[in-house]
């Protein structure tokens, strides 16, 4: 299989520059994964309005999501990354460790949601009847779970690049969850 690089500005489109001007204003640097859809001449932009689109989700939400799925896609640039992101929106380390291992005993609307996202990656959208009543009885509608379908895909898209490229992973590594207790 052909080795992956993580592009350069100067290797990248015009239009890719200028989204990466962008993303370093904002985040400081270009993560890896988002440099290495520049390969691609519309690819990152496409993905980042599917990614900054808006959601019935809080950050707090998305980022329960994420960890799952990523978890479950076995992502490790995405279950690093959106540790850190867990982290920043007021998550513990052992809270991110839980989520990641598909439950939230901390919060019963995050147990409803993490639960459910989980068997929807996993099961390719097919899932047990009681665990969507179970999300539907936590408070969320069925825009929610539209919301949750494209969230899931957002991560997949992610997950799925990094699986194929193993592009380094520029963010402090995620502890392993063998460590979280039964």
């Amino acid at each position: 299989m052909e080795t992956f690089n993580v592009p350069t500005r100067e290797e990248v489109s015009e239009q890719n520059k200028a989204i990466f001007d962008n993303l370093k204003n904002a985040l400081g640097f270009v993560p890896n994964l988002y440099a290495t859809m520049a390969h691609s001449e519309n690819a990152l932009g496409n993905y980042l309005q599917l990614q900054q689109g808006k959601t019935s989700f809080s950050n707090k939400e998305k980022e329960v999501i994420n960890l799952v799925v990523s978890q479950g896609n076995e992502c490790s640039y995405c279950q690093s990354a959106h540790t850190a992101i867990s982290k920043m929106n007021g998550f513990t380390d052992e809270q991110i460790l839980e989520l990641r291992s598909g439950k939230a005993s901390f919060n019963e609307k995050f147990d409803a949601l993490v639960k459910l996202a989980s068997e929807v990656n996993l099961n390719r959208g097919k899932v047990d009847a009681e665990l969507v009543e179970n999300f539907y009885s936590a408070g969320y509608t069925k825009g929610h779970l539209v919301d949750l379908v494209v969230a899931v895909a957002d991560k997949v898209v992610m997950n799925y690049l990094h699986n194929l490229t193993q592009i380094p992973v520029d963010f402090p590594a995620a502890p392993a969850l063998e460590s979280v207790e039964a």
